[in-house]
């Protein structure tokens, strides 16, 4: 069997509510897993252009880049090429700040989107590399939050 390397991106896109609340946008697969939205990189895109791309694509909202969390790393059996292949995965994950749009506008990548309350998606996210993720959101916020309140 072939192996392979893949690089993607992704991201998490959060909103603030006034009541100091914090929801960010997951994503429902076909598989039936709620995940952070992502996808590949094209050529001649920054990670960071293709964090804010796919979550518009997969999750239906627009947003802007507030910093990178981290970068996530797994392997896995592709089934969709004609040969399978052995794949060694790179996902980029940004933080990024929701501007506007509507999880109702999700492609046919995925089978739902929507918004969930931060804690709330770490628990239903499917994976541990992402929970870790959200957690590391979360800590960012907290320094978003207190920036804000101190201006």
């Amino acid at each position: 069997m072939r192996t392979r390397t893949e690089v993607s991106a992704g991201g998490v896109v959060f909103r603030l509510s006034p009541q100091g609340g914090c929801h960010v946008a997951l994503v429902l697969t076909h598989e039936g897993r709620w995940q952070l939205p992502k996808g590949w990189i094209e050529d001649g895109e920054s990670p960071e252009a293709a964090a804010v791309r796919e979550s518009r694509e997969e999750a239906g909202v627009e947003s802007e880049a507030v910093g990178p969390l981290d970068t996530i790393e797994y392997w896995y059996r592709s089934t969709y090429d004609p040969e399978p292949a052995r794949v060694h995965k790179f996902v980029h994950f940004f933080l990024l700040r929701y501007l506007g749009g509507s999880t109702d506008g999700h492609d046919d990548e995925v089978q739902d989107a929507g918004w969930f309350e931060i804690g709330e998606a770490e628990r239903s996210l499917a994976f541990k590399d992402e929970r870790r993720i959200i957690a590391m959101a979360r800590e960012a916020l907290v320094r978003v939050l207190q920036e804000r309140e101190a201006t």
